[in-house]
């Protein structure tokens, strides 16, 4: 019953605030920082960051950082904001959850954070139940560090390489498909330690 509970919490911190609010325009408040690469940086980063909390569109933001600023500081600012993002979650979850959590196992989590990045609430509602879990704070974060950085590279190359020509392009997909690569990877090792 208990792990129902942070289940369902955890998925309506980012839900309640889109229902309330609607997705925020990350975008038009990424165009006041006008020439200035590093307030443009800074802006993108802090999105990221509050996007654990509120719905910011996160795969738009990140593309739009690497587009702007072009490959390696796009990725740098984008995955910056993202383990910042994930850091709160996490603080949330161990704060205001962990008495609904304990019994929750570390390592299924761990795959799960790794995987769910560039997936909407989900992401977020993993990272509180990894904080509500008390799951190891070094764990956690090469988990969400290597999980992000990957989903970052994807959103800085779509936003630096592929979407100036092609906005409709591979650049746009590749981020949704990083979590069902993960996924099918996992089903496979799942399937064959099975066997074995």
């Amino acid at each position: 019953m208990r792990r129902t509970l942070l289940i369902i919490i955890a998925l309506l911190i980012p839900i309640v605030p889109f229902i309330v609010i609607g997705e925020l325009p990350g975008e038009k408040w990424l165009s006041v920082s006008g020439d200035d690469a590093l307030l443009f940086g800074l802006t993108g980063s802090a999105l990221l960051a509050v996007d654990v909390l509120l719905p910011i569109p996160s795969s738009i933001v990140g593309t739009l950082l690497g587009a702007r600023l072009g490959f390696l500081p796009g990725f740098l600012w984008i995955w910056g904001g993202l383990v910042l993002g994930n850091l709160v979650g996490y603080l949330v979850g161990w704060l205001l959850l962990s008495r609904l959590g304990r019994d929750l196992p570390e390592m299924p989590t761990l795959l799960i954070l790794f995987i769910s990045r560039p997936v909407p609430v989900l992401a977020e509602a993993v990272t509180f139940a990894a904080g509500a879990g008390r799951m190891s704070p070094g764990h956690f974060l090469v988990s969400c560090g290597v999980g992000n950085a990957i989903y970052a590279l994807a959103l800085a190359g779509n936003g630096a390489a592929l979407v100036p020509d092609n906005v409709l392009g591979l650049g746009l997909m590749l981020p949704m498909l990083l979590p069902v690569l993960a996924w099918s990877l996992w089903r496979w090792k799942t399937r064959r330690m099975t066997r074995d």
